[in-house]
């Protein structure tokens, strides 16, 4: 053997192996040191935003020392000298745990998302816009009275000086994410029109009957289209959409109070029917116009998920029993408001009060409010509790329009259409320009959805099936638009309402509070320590001409439009009544002979009879307790689900499988409990039936609204010989057959989704909700929407229950709408009144207090919060102390 066939091997070097080894000791001690710095980095850019809630801070624009005290749940109280002080620290407060929410929220109430997010966004921002909620919030700034307009620039200048000490990350990890896309983006000031305009969102999740309006007239056309005439095409509307079961469900005020007159101060705002028609208005700027390059299909979409959706679910429930019922001689009060689930949740919990209280220092109040927004909505004060439901009444009109060139018919003349120009800004891409236009009515619509435009392109039936009876005026290219009527896009005074409240120390007061209250209109409820109950219908009502707003009105005759609004004196009101209790669901207000229109789109009052009869059925088992309250919210019973077990008694199902499941139903005790099989193939069964019935079908009918469709689907099975029963799509010519073949596709679907198991099935699971974040949440990008969105978690309750944790038929199963926050007041111990919302005090993903509060809600445990300063100060757990600067 050569020396050339031999390694040689230097003893003072490492082998190959101790090599690989340094060499792969080095790479992990590498990939550690980087894993360790980024999850350093990660850590840190996620956690400095967390607010500082101990020790103390110096703030420029502070008259005095202002305590600042949290709760285990991060649940602030704050005490100041003055009010300045005091809306100043919420101003604060609110940035400290809010300040990307809000931030987000005032660019949508402005139209001005693209700014942040991008050309995605434009199209939604041209809808926005031409809505006008910004200008219209700037108008109410301006006629604020001067107290009212220092709290709300006491506030701006709270949230100004949080502003004015962080930038970027400092303030949310959503900043973070954001520079990625948008390096330039930077927060603007805080203005108080930033706050005021939230109050138009509000209003627009909580707008009312206009997409009602839209489905009707569009199956009016269609309807038209085939062999139905007019009056055929009426009836079949009003077996769809039945009125309202007066002889079977409550209203709430079946008898109206006499109570002393407030005055001339609780007038509505003064009335005008007509803008200006020969030229263009300097006021509130309610236009719209076609966008050639949006894709209007998405943009109510998109509305939607920025602020709010009417969908399924979107209501509420409150009740008030007096002292008479319950165990400790006073009143109860019980509220819980249904709306879209978000993350965080829209609620922000907080208590206000004044060191002493006095005229010029008047608050010591606690309860839930916006962030970005001063005050207190919904809560308590030391004397008066309140509560709000959505009033459903009906404050939204469609027009049809006849429009030639820059010109409308107006009662046999043409008159110019108001016009405008406004600049769309988008990051990263050129400025839109955005003609906008509008009527006497409001804005044009038509062009930003696919709805209204068909609307516009054949609003005959509509009109018809409304009753209008002015034909349309001829002009050589005259085309027909789609205008939008709507109390909320005319300035109010509700911004200065919710101090009014929270101040007021009686009913007399509460109802002056209630008067200002005009849009959203609320049902507000009533009690005081002194033992008193109540209730007051607030709100700007119209009074309508010639229509009555349940399909599309023709704009070119003046006799279809509003002529005023309903004087407050002659709303309804209740006081301490016989019954000893006041339910508000959404259900009717009053009788049909009530003097004055107010809907025909009420919510059917399923959860209002329910509510009524489980708080009659406990009083008289004994005095009712607030526990009572609690368990009455929890209430999950579905009340066509009792209806479909009875019905499903003598059907003849195929498969060993399906007959198993139709068995669940009866034992089952209508409870839709998140650990429930029965539940579980209930609705689901529900949701085939439905669709066989009305969806499924060679002319589709719609299926939104649930509440309806328990009342259409109860008639139905009353007369089997209804011809929906026949279905030839589905060959199926009788009622046994259809509910026999959706009891079939029920248990294939949801042995598919849960197995074979029946008893295995869980309602919870399918119901589950996924707290999504309103920007990042549905970004498509799975590591950041880890990184903000929280869930599955199971939940019980359904569509048109008391527990009302809405769903989509024909979509899914999953909890879309919510009881945003529940909260049984006890005016006997207000820190014995409890408490709860979906999420949690902070909006910064990885706090403690993010979603702290969520598995109490989905379970409906409510906790006590203190009120009282021995109390506060008992359950403070951290204290910060802001004093003047210098």
């Amino acid at each position: 053997m050569t020396t050339d066939s031999l390694e040689i091997v230097d003893p003072a070097r490492p082998s190959l192996g101790a090599r690989i080894g340094r060499i792969a000791f080095l790479v992990v001690a590498a990939i550690i040191v980087i894993a360790v710095a980024a999850a350093f980095f990660v850590t840190w850019t996620i956690q400095r935003p967390f607010p500082q809630t101990d020790g103390a801070l110096p703030l420029d624009g502070l008259e005095a020392e202002v305590t600042v005290q949290r709760d285990d749940r991060g649940i602030p109280t704050i005490t100041a000298d003055s009010t300045h002080d005091l809306f100043y620290a919420e101003g604060f407060v609110h940035a400290q745990d809010r300040f990307f929410e809000m931030d987000f929220r005032r660019h949508v109430t402005a139209g001005r998302v693209a700014e942040m997010f991008g050309e995605s966004q434009a199209a939604t921002d041209a809808f926005l816009r031409t809505l006008g909620w910004r200008t219209v919030a700037e108008a109410e700034v301006e006629a604020m009275d001067d107290v009212t307009l220092g709290y709300y620039e006491a506030y701006a200048d709270g949230v100004n000086a949080y502003l004015s000490s962080r930038s970027g990350a400092e303030l949310s990890l959503e900043y973070a994410v954001l520079g990625i896309q948008n390096p330039e983006y930077a927060p603007e000031p805080w203005e108080p029109a930033d706050s005021v305009a939230w109050l138009k969102a509000m209003a627009w999740d909580l707008r009312g009957n206009v997409e009602d309006e839209t489905e009707r007239s569009l199956l009016a056309a269609e309807l038209a289209s085939g062999s139905a005439d007019a009056a055929e095409t009426q009836a079949t509307l009003d077996d769809l959409y039945p009125a309202y079961p007066f002889d079977e469900h409550p209203v709430i005020v079946p008898e109206i109070s006499t109570v002393p007159a407030l005055g001339t101060d609780a007038e509505p705002a003064a009335f005008t029917t007509e803008k200006n028609d020969d030229e263009s208005s300097d006021e509130v700027q309610q236009a719209a116009t076609t966008i050639e390059w949006q894709e209007a299909s998405d943009v109510i979409e998109a509305a939607s998920i920025l602020v709010g959706d009417v969908g399924e679910g979107i209501g509420s429930n409150s009740w008030v029993v007096s002292g008479d019922l319950t165990s400790t001689g006073m009143p109860l009060l019980a509220n819980d408001p249904h709306l879209g689930a978000s993350l965080p949740s829209v609620w922000y919990q907080v208590q206000l009060k004044c060191s002493e209280v006095t005229d010029e220092c008047p608050f010591d109040v606690g309860g839930f409010s916006f962030s970005g927004l001063p005050g207190i909505v919904i809560g308590h004060n030391q004397q008066v509790a309140w509560g709000f439901t959505n009033l459903t009444t009906d404050v939204t009109d469609l027009y049809i329009e006849r429009i030639e060139g820059d010109r409308y018919w107006r009662d046999g003349a043409l008159v110019p259409l108001e016009e405008s120009t406004e600049t769309i800004k988008v990051a990263g891409g050129d400025d839109i320009e955005l003609t906008i236009r509008s009527t006497v009515h409001g804005p044009i619509i038509s062009g930003l959805t696919d709805d209204f435009t068909a609307i516009g392109d054949d609003p005959e039936p509509g009109l018809t099936a409304g009753g209008a009876t002015s034909p349309a005026p001829a002009g050589d290219g005259a085309e027909y638009a789609v205008s939008l009527r709507w109390t909320a896009l005319d300035p109010g005074t509700a911004a200065t309402a919710i101090f009014a409240l929270s101040t007021a120390q009686d009913f007399e007061e509460f109802r002056h509070a209630a008067s200002l209250f005009d849009v959203p209109a609320q049902n507000l409820i009533y009690a005081d320590t002194e033992g008193n109950i109540g209730y007051q219908t607030p709100g700007r009502l119209p009074i309508r001409g010639a229509g009555d707003g349940w399909m599309p009105q023709p704009g070119w005759d003046s006799s279809y439009d509003w002529t005023g609004f309903i004087p407050f004196e002659e709303l309804p009101v209740s006081y301490n009544p016989a019954s000893g209790y006041i339910v508000t669901a959404n259900n009717a207000i009053v009788t049909d002979d009530y003097p004055y229109f107010l809907s025909r789109d009420w919510d059917y009052g399923y959860r209002a009879a329910r509510i009524a009869h489980l708080i009659e059925r406990r009083a008289a088992a004994g005095p009712l307790t607030a526990e009572d309250m609690r368990e009455t919210q929890m209430d999950s019973e579905m009340w066509i689900g009792k209806r479909l077990a009875s019905a499903m008694d003598d059907v003849e199902v195929k498969g060993a499988g399906t007959a198993d499941a139709v068995g669940l139903l009866r034992s089952w005790d209508a409870q839709n409990e998140a650990s429930s099989a029965a539940a579980a193939y209930a609705n689901v069964l529900w949701s085939n039936l439905v669709q066989n019935l009305f969806a499924e079908r060679d002319e589709p009918l719609p299926i939104d609204g649930q509440g309806r469709l328990f009342t259409v689907v109860a008639d139905l099975l009353d007369d089997p010989a209804d011809p929906l029963w026949t279905n030839q799509a589905l060959d199926v010519s009788s009622m046994d057959e259809m509910l026999a073949l959706s009891a079939e596709e029920a248990y294939d679907e949801l042995s598919a989704l849960q197995g074979t198991t029946v008893s295995a099935w869980r309602w919870g699971e399918l119901h589950a909700i996924t707290l999504t974040s309103d920007t990042f949440g549905s970004s498509g990008i799975a590591p950041i929407e880890m990184l903000f969105n929280r869930g599955p978690f199971a939940v019980s309750g359904g569509a048109s229950v008391v527990n009302a944790t809405g769903w989509e038929l024909g979509t899914s199963y999953a909890t879309t709408t919510v009881p945003s926050m529940r909260m049984v007041i006890d005016l006997s111990d207000f820190d014995a009144s409890t408490w709860i919302h979906l999420t949690g005090a902070s909006g910064h993903a990885f706090d403690e207090h993010y979603i702290d509060q969520t598995a109490d809600w989905a379970a409906g445990v409510q906790k006590p919060w203190a009120f009282s300063r021995t109390a506060v100060d008992a359950a403070a757990r951290h204290t910060l102390v802001l004093t003047p600067a210098g």
